[in-house]
């Protein structure tokens, strides 16, 4: 059984990105930590990620960047170039990006083009925006402009996430929308693991794509721990058996606030070799007093100091 539980993802607002997620159309938040240079591929050493040359912690400091929506494109390339934006994420002092896609982007509609797409939606001015800014990604299929985008941004330093965040290209997310959880209306198991299996072979030899998430938040009237950890198992394995070097990242229930789960039941995930992680959302505007953000910290503090 691996123990290799690890939380790095560590979120905040920040005033100085207002500027980078004006252009984004994105509520991530995350911590401002040092950029740092880190070899590649990551792993986990106990609580910790580290670089698996050196066995130094790196801190995935990630912008979260949508991808999963309509469009099917990552959102400000009609308004600013995407070296631009890379760019600026790195001033920002992100070293990563969690680069959200819809299982169906790679399933059903990998094979259309960005330009079809727009079209489809009736986005003619963000369209004559992508022929101005990033005229690149306009004849490119689905599957290819979101590569393409990976590339752009490991080029320009950054680490990618490739976050399965809805089975549908759509917001997220509702109790009911039918993409929560295993078996919900438009959240077929068998097309997830071809999603995951698709994305993985896709980025297999691109190293800067350092882990994929399976899920994100699942949530919904029908989640039960013995399913997740089924299906969650199937996923964990599906992706190290495609790309052994990749972390793989596992969300939990409630809308990846709960994963007592594994306390009553561990992820038969003993063949991941160090790079299991486990991710948990931690948001101001949810939960009581006793589970915000600030207070969650200060109690790991005086952990620290009292240890």
């Amino acid at each position: 059984m691996a123990t290799n539980v690890t939380v790095e993802i560590e979120a905040k607002e920040m005033d100085e990105g207002l500027s980078l997620m004006e252009d984004l159309k994105s509520g991530a938040l995350f911590v401002l930590l040092p950029p740092s240079v880190y070899s590649l591929p990551l792993s986990t050493n106990g609580r910790w990620i580290v670089d698996s040359t050196t066995g130094r912690r790196v801190k995935l400091v990630c912008v979260n960047w949508p991808s999963h929506t309509q469009s099917m494109l990552i959102e400000g390339l009609n308004h600013r170039p995407l070296k631009e934006l890379a760019d600026e994420a790195i001033k920002l002092r992100f070293n990563c990006v969690r680069l959200t896609y819809a299982t169906q982007m790679f399933t059903r509609y990998a094979n259309r083009t960005v330009e079809e797409n727009f079209d489809l939606l009736d986005l003619e001015q963000a369209k004559a925006g992508l022929a101005q800014y990033n005229p690149f990604v306009l004849n490119k299929t689905i599957a290819e402009a979101y590569e393409a985008v990976v590339d752009v941004l490991g080029e320009s330093g950054l680490m990618v996430i490739a976050d399965n965040h809805m089975s549908q290209p759509r917001w997220c997310c509702s109790l009911d929308d039918g993409n929560g959880f295993f078996g919900d209306r438009y959240f077929d198991p068998q097309e997830w693991l071809q999603g995951l299996s698709l994305v993985a072979q896709r980025f297999s030899k691109k190293p800067t794509v350092v882990g994929m998430s399976l899920r994100n938040e699942i949530r919904g009237t029908n989640e039960n721990a013995n399913d997740w950890n089924n299906y969650v198992t199937q996923g964990v394995t599906t992706i190290h058996n495609i790309n052994p070097n990749v972390l793989v990242i596992v969300s939990g229930l409630n809308f990846d606030n709960v994963l007592r789960c594994l306390k009553e039941k561990p992820l038969n995930a003993s063949a991941l070799d160090n790079k299991l992680v486990f991710e948990v959302h931690l948001y101001s505007f949810s939960g009581d007093a006793e589970t915000n953000m600030g207070t969650i910290r200060e109690r790991l503090t005086m952990q620290k100091i009292g240890s």
